[in-house]
């Protein structure tokens, strides 16, 4: 995936800032996609000159909103109909739990606890976000809902990953 679709999939649902877009990222994405300030109005700026968006409003202090255009549209299209996700290939924690025989017992149990313990404070913190939305029937609601809850599962999965894992340690060396 890239900004530039992040970017055309949320204006789909509609006209946006640069700064409606970040706060977009902010309370829906930054656990999927996560963008900063510069690389999002950078990604407008791309945009605007392939004609894929348009400046539909400008309001004070040089605030733009920016509208999909046909092409943008196309394009996002083109992107989620015609094009394979690219699987995950690394995975820096499970490259460490393959190396967890180099540390000590307690060290390495430590990690598979960390571990635990990271995926149940983000399963929720993903909980405590369902319940702060008012959840609406419109497209963006109801997909973003749905990524929600493959967080949540994902997260509750590495959850009961690593308690299995911690029972699957062998005793400490005496």
């Amino acid at each position: 995936m890239s900004l530039r679709h992040a970017v055309l999939g949320m204006l789909a649902e509609g006209p946006a800032s640069g700064y409606d877009l970040l706060q977009i990222f902010k309370d829906s994405l930054a656990n999927v996609w996560p963008a900063t300030q510069s690389q999002i109005y950078t990604e407008l700026t791309k945009l605007a000159e392939t004609g894929l968006i348009e400046v539909s409003d400008e309001g004070p202090r040089g605030r733009k909103e920016y509208t999909l255009t046909a092409a943008g549209l196309a394009e996002v299209r083109r992107w989620l109909t015609e094009t394979e996700p690219k699987p995950v290939a690394r995975n820096d924690m499970l490259l460490r739990v393959f190396c967890l025989g180099v540390l000590e017992h307690d060290q390495a149990h430590d990690y598979l606890s960390d571990i635990e313990d990271r995926m149940t404070k983000a399963g929720a913190r993903l909980t405590e976000l369902e319940t702060s939305i008012e959840w609406d029937d419109d497209p963006f609601s109801i997909y973003g809902h749905i990524a929600l809850e493959w967080g949540k599962r994902f997260y509750a999965m590495n959850q009961d990953w690593a308690q299995w894992a911690l029972t699957q340690m062998p005793p400490p060396k005496r």
